[in-house]
């Protein structure tokens, strides 16, 4: 008897494409990957080069790591890096979800002229010298105030919180309604339990932007350089190579530059696996209407 073939068996040009795919990522995994263990590992070694790439430090020290915690000229950065961080995410977050929960009600007075108010400023931006003054009058300058209270919305992710706010079914803000909760406790009883997908997402969006922003501490703070954060302070040591203050130690400046590159990537690196569930979740659910 003729034994029939499998119609689950993977074609030749299947196996072909799988094998191309899986050599292609792990390339591109090795290529993403490779600099940044070097930096790590660079960060453990007194003897560190930035032409010579080990695989295991030649000689261990975690120096460099001491320093940045007890230099008051380093610790001091990565505090207010922290601190700016968690204060603009979380000022970011409600204020883009307040507005995103207001654009979400069909009743809404005014609603199309306030929606075109946040759609303009993806379009059209006034450019850094008019935010300049703008921080200026308002008392702002040299003050982390004016870091946070900057970029505390971003149109686009407005956007995408309307979407995903509008995906809720009416019926739940009827049954809500009926139970007597006022529009404000709605939103926090149940439109922010139901949105996690999406404010994760933009959540870590916001964190990152706020853990990397060097350039608005240069520009808003100028005569406290003490608020800078730590990557105005990475930027110095790296771009700049100021070192001033660090001589005398036993490992080489190239193991402090990498510790301090190591230090500002490790928050992100831990946050991500957090929201990586819900990550894909909230960008697809407030970007596509179904």
């Amino acid at each position: 008897m003729k034994q029939n073939k499998s119609l689950h068996r993977p074609s030749p040009g299947y196996l072909v494409f799988r094998t191309f795919n899986a050599l292609f990522m792990v390339t591109l995994t090795l290529v993403i990957m490779i600099p940044i263990l070097k930096i790590v590992i660079d960060s453990f070694d007194e003897k560190a080069s930035e032409t010579v790439f080990r695989i295991i430090p030649e000689t261990f020290t975690l120096d460099a790591y001491k320093l940045i915690i007890s230099r008051p000229a380093m610790f001091r950065p990565l505090m207010i890096s922290f601190i700016t961080t968690v204060s603009g995410t979380l000022v970011a977050m409600t204020v883009t979800s307040l507005y995103a929960y207001g654009l979400a009600q069909k009743n809404l007075p005014g609603r199309k002229f306030l929606l075109g108010i946040a759609l303009v400023t993806m379009v059209f931006r006034a450019g850094m010298i008019p935010l300049f003054l703008v921080v200026r009058n308002l008392g702002l300058m040299n003050s982390l105030l004016a870091v946070i209270l900057v970029h505390a919305m971003d149109a686009y992710y407005l956007l995408l919180l309307k979407n995903f706010f509008e995906g809720i079914p009416v019926s739940i803000f009827d049954a809500a309604e009926i139970d007597g909760c006022t529009p404000m406790q709605t939103f926090i009883r149940v439109v922010l339990p139901l949105s996690k997908p999406g404010l994760a997402a933009i959540g870590l969006f916001y964190t990152v932007f706020y853990w990397n922003q060097f350039f608005d501490y240069i520009l808003y703070i100028q005569t406290k350089p003490h608020l800078h954060n730590f990557q105005v302070f990475l930027r110095s040591l790296v771009i700049e190579t100021d070192t001033q203050g660090f001589e005398g130690f036993s490992f080489a400046t190239q193991s402090l530059k990498n510790a301090a590159i190591t230090v500002s990537i490790i928050p992100v690196l831990i946050l991500y696996p957090f929201v990586q569930g819900y990550f894909v979740k909230g960008i697809n659910l407030g970007a596509v209407k179904g």
